[in-house]
């Protein structure tokens, strides 16, 4: 029996496969480079440093962000959420999120909420995933410290009404930080996290952004820093003398020997998707849901998940048929056309 071509459709989880030269970029800097970065002055140290520079600043320009300084690096989407939350959040906050929201966020928030008594809302959101934007205003108050929203669900692809919802904060809950948990949208369309007016915005260098795994990112917001304590305490290259974690951004939130192969990886795929431009990325992926969508709503049985307009939503796409387990399903696409899905 011929072996079954591969159709990769788990993008939600990581992106596969990459631009080559993402490849090439890994296997460059561990072949030719190999050392640490930040961490002396030979020349190829500058150049390792140089890879992480660069990395830095071609994010803050595709997510428009007024300081290179002000992107952090993190081991992954989850890791730069949990900075963000558990960094602002001290006992006896308030904060909210949404049932929209993912485990990374659900789960520290949680965690807060059982061992140091931080109060959490929860929002509902409709049948297609869209956040009640009455009901997120009603919990909101003085003492709301934390609202994180994700802007593009990982189950149904809706896509939430940031801007909206950010300014519905700053009215009830002018001392409250934002964070925006772009994990599914950044790299798919384009987004700017200054006219989002965000204070923190966090995903994983893996999915849209191209990356290899064991990347991640948080931007913060000029500012904020001094509201949010770092997780990880360690060397930097910096102030070594002093037994204080640096002040000074991005030292403060990156202790320890970056993941500088991933970063080089990542700035190739940064560098792939401005030569494709975010505009033209979405206009393709919108046409990609719509054929799907379509032949989809075709099976008799089948029930499909968030908005039916393509523009109000991402390519995640959700689905359950009538008479198969989620699992017994996912396994069968597998097995008889090679379709590789998320089920759950």
């Amino acid at each position: 029996m011929a072996e079954l071509q591969r159709v990769y459709l788990d993008n939600a989880a990581t992106s596969w496969p990459k631009p080559e030269a993402v490849y090439r970029a890994v296997d460059e800097y561990q072949r030719r480079l190999g050392c640490s970065p930040g961490r002396g002055v030979y020349r190829d140290a500058s150049k390792a440093d140089q890879v992480v520079a660069d990395a830095r600043h071609r994010l803050a320009r595709f997510w428009d962000a007024e300081d290179p300084l002000h992107v952090i690096f993190a081991f992954n989407g989850s890791d730069a959420l949990n900075l963000a939350i558990r960094g602002a959040l001290r006992p006896g906050d308030h904060a909210v999120t949404t049932a929209a929201d993912h485990n990374s966020v659900l789960r520290p928030l949680r965690f807060l909420e059982e061992t140091q008594g931080v109060q959490v809302a929860r929002v509902p959101c409709d049948a297609a995933g869209r956040v009640n934007a009455d009901a997120f205003a009603q919990v909101l108050h003085p003492r709301t410290r934390l609202v994180a929203v994700n802007h593009a669900s990982n189950v149904t692809g809706t896509l939430q009404d940031v801007p909206r919802l950010v300014e519905i904060v700053r009215r009830a809950a002018p001392d409250a930080l934002v964070l925006i948990d772009a994990a599914q949208s950044l790299g798919h369309l384009p987004l700017s996290v200054r006219e989002w007016d965000a204070d923190l915005v966090a995903a994983p260098g893996h999915k849209g952004l191209l990356g290899p795994m064991g990347t991640g990112v948080l931007y913060i917001r000029p500012g904020v820093e001094e509201r949010i304590a770092p997780l990880r305490l360690g060397g930097t290259g910096s102030q070594s003398d002093e037994d204080r974690q640096p002040a000074i951004l991005p030292d403060k939130y990156e202790p320890g020997n970056h993941n500088a192969s991933g970063l080089a990886g990542l700035s190739a795929g940064l560098a792939w998707l401005e030569e494709q431009t975010p505009a033209a990325l979405r206009r393709r992926e919108l046409t990609l849901i719509e054929a799907l969508l379509e032949g989809l709503r075709g099976i008799p049985g089948l029930t499909l998940y968030g908005p039916e307009d393509p523009a109000e939503r991402v390519g995640v796409v959700s689905f359950r048929l009538e008479g198969f387990e989620p699992h017994e399903l996912a396994a069968l696409l597998d097995i008889r056309f090679g379709i590789q899905v998320r089920s759950g």
